[in-house]
């Protein structure tokens, strides 16, 4: 007979203040929602808990990626976007990934100087999270932080990324809609689209279209767009042509047709290729959890000895890293064998 786990006093403690301030975030008190995603960011027993209540609620707003190369208007474009679905009547949040502080390993919040027209908007909910050396230009704890806003019942979310180049593609396992941002002086437009930012896009925006050369820019990445071999990504199918769309961020020129653009792909992805999607965002999920588990398990107490044992022979050349990674995780199943058996 398998026995079941008994919460200890930390666990139920966790459990009532996750129940808390799911309680109080889902009656629409922005304070609750704050400490909510606190909890995600630092990835506490209170967001575990949290997101276990929260998750089964969540799956119905849009979410929206957008990314890019730094100088790109980024930041313009989302503040823009909001004006638009704020006219629209549409709640909307913000996850705004920012470079970590060398200092305090926060945030830098420049997403949120540019947005601070909407601090008293209750409709809007922009939050700044921190990178924290997580590649690929999000934060490890976004997609968690978009389910709590999903939860909470905003009806289109905006991820937005570092924009530290073209490395950051992890977004698109995360977002329905992946809109890559570019101006009209990223340069030569060949070396773009070999780039692996563009393969994930769903929408391609040229914004500062005001800028000379923005609308030949734009002619020439929907010719080559059009022209690409594009493969298909693992669990989620690439449009053979992606929209690509000029603005002007700044004035919001062109943002209400990338609105309609944006409505019209959410639209059409639905069926077998909104499946596809949905499970690539599972996936991704379950291994950040995985991963988090075992880096866990492997800092635990009983692992700890073995672990540094393990470590100092990597150092000394004395064993490879990959064997003490076998070493490692046979100790871990072996010990989680042991305490099923009540050992």
């Amino acid at each position: 007979m398998t026995e079941t786990h008994a919460p200890t006093v930390d666990e139920t403690a966790a459990a009532e203040r996750a129940g808390s301030l799911c309680d109080a975030a889902l009656a629409g008190d922005r304070r609750a929602l704050a400490r909510l995603l606190t909890a995600v960011e630092n990835r506490t027993p209170v967001a575990e808990a949290a997101l276990r209540r929260l998750y089964p609620i969540a799956g119905h707003a849009q979410l929206i990626g957008i990314t890019g190369p730094p100088g790109a208007g980024k930041s313009t474009l989302v503040a823009a976007l909001i004006a638009e679905l704020r006219r629209a009547g549409r709640p909307v949040a913000v996850v705004a990934v920012d470079p970590s502080s060398p200092i305090t390993g926060g945030a830098v919040l420049g997403d949120r100087v540019r947005m601070q027209s909407y601090a008293t908007d209750d409709g809007v909910f922009i939050r700044s999270m921190a990178s924290r050396g997580h590649s690929g230009g999000l934060s490890a704890a976004t997609a968690a932080a978009a389910a709590v806003f999903d939860a909470a019942g905003f009806d289109v979310v905006l991820i937005e990324t570092v924009g530290t180049g073209q490395s950051e593609v992890e977004v698109a396992a995360t977002a329905d809609t992946t809109v890559v941002v570019e101006a009209p002086e990223m340069g030569d437009e060949i070396q773009a689209i070999k780039a692996g930012l563009l393969e994930v896009a769903d929408i391609i925006v040229v914004n500062k279209g005001d800028r000379p050369g923005a609308h030949r820019t734009a002619g020439q990445l929907h010719a080559m767009l059009a022209d690409a071999p594009r493969e298909s990504r693992p669990g989620r199918p690439v449009p053979k042509h992606p929209e690509v769309l000029v603005t002007i961020a700044a004035t919001g020129e062109g943002v209400p047709e990338l609105l309609v653009a944006l409505d019209r792909h959410r639209s059409a992805v639905v069926g077998t290729e909104g499946n596809a999607t949905r499970m690539a965002r599972a996936e991704a999920q379950i291994w950040t959890a995985l991963s988090d588990r075992l880096h866990e398990r492997a800092r635990s107490f009983e692992a700890a000895p073995i672990a540094a044992a393990l470590l100092s022979s990597v150092a000394a050349h004395e064993l490879d890293p990959y064997a003490a990674a076998d070493r490692l995780l046979d100790l871990m199943v072996g010990t989680n064998r042991d305490d099923a058996a009540g050992k």
